[in-house]
């Protein structure tokens, strides 16, 4: 299982954007839906460890979100409110949280796999990493490229020619985009094993 754990950056200076970020997060494929835990702190339980990763892409490209995943096991059966859940992948999510928000690209990964959650961390930063570096217009060629069936008609839907939509993918490194999701979620689906650690 995994919980995800995500805190506002720089609250004290900035809105309260809990409310808007949980509309967005309220059509998620979770096992209990994120909610409010306290403060500016939002928690949800998940099973997919893709969608695990399209989360995290999707929150630490806004640059308002610190987000802690945790991994292993939780209490069951699990409460219908996600913040009476317990068990350790919650007491991982809490690490796991308070991890991102010292880090530059803000999300980390714990968990009872020591040497299986840092490798799922360093490519969840690498995938980070990758969505932050975007500009608005390449984040709006890559959002058009998941909306429609070609090139052509994603640049169509944004009103440049598809000269200009290579060019705005290429800057956006659209090219390694999907193949650092694989990685992340593979990496996140390993820390669901159970067994020794490699030790190679």
């Amino acid at each position: 299982m995994f919980v995800m754990t995500v805190d506002q950056r720089k609250s004290r200076r900035d809105i309260d954007r809990v409310g808007a970020v949980l509309d967005v997060l309220s059509g998620a494929s979770t096992v209990r839906p994120f909610e409010r835990t306290a403060g500016d702190e939002i928690q949800g339980v998940l099973d997919d460890p893709a969608e695990v990763t399209r989360l995290i892409a999707e929150l630490v490209r806004t640059g308002h979100w610190s987000v802690g995943v945790g991994t292993g096991p939780v209490d069951t059966p699990l409460p219908r409110t996600t913040r009476a859940g317990r068990g350790p992948a919650f007491e991982y999510a809490r690490e796991a949280v308070d991890g991102a928000k010292r880090s530059r690209v803000p999300v980390a990964v714990r968990g009872p796999g020591e040497d299986r959650c840092r490798h799922a961390q360093t490519a969840a930063r690498l995938l980070g990493d990758l969505v932050l570096g975007r500009s608005e217009p390449g984040a709006d060629a890559v959002d058009a490229m998941r909306a429609a069936p070609n090139q052509s008609e994603a640049a169509a839907t944004l009103g440049i020619t598809p000269q200009a939509m290579s060019q705005r993918l290429r800057s956006a490194r659209w090219d390694i985009d999907a193949d650092t999701r694989a990685l992340v979620t593979e990496m996140l689906a390993r820390t669901q094993t159970s067994g020794q650690e490699p030790t190679g």
